[in-house]
């Protein structure tokens, strides 16, 4: 349950992310760069994830890295996608 939590709130980051594109740039570029500035800060976080999951939940790094890379995935696929589709409009 906790990893959907953490995928989809990824998701809504990337959002905001998109809104910001939007409010600030208002052009397709300005879209895929919003997204491509969330896919580092995304790692960021899902590394940040993994040691929770280490250092507070008690689970081992070879535990937490098949989780960190369903959690960095998912939303980086989206922020992908979205690159893709803004860069060709």
């Amino acid at each position: 349950m906790h990893m959907l939590m953490v995928i989809a709130g990824g998701i809504v980051l990337l959002g905001v992310f998109l809104l910001f594109g939007q409010l600030w740039g208002a052009t397709t570029p300005a879209l895929s760069t919003a997204s491509k500035f969330f896919i580092p800060i995304w790692l960021a976080v899902s590394v940040a994830n993994l040691w929770v999951g280490v250092n507070k939940a008690g689970y081992t790094v070879a535990q937490e890295l098949p989780i960190l890379l369903v959690v960095f995935a998912v939303p980086a696929a989206v922020a992908a996608i979205a690159i893709w589709r803004f860069a060709h409009s």
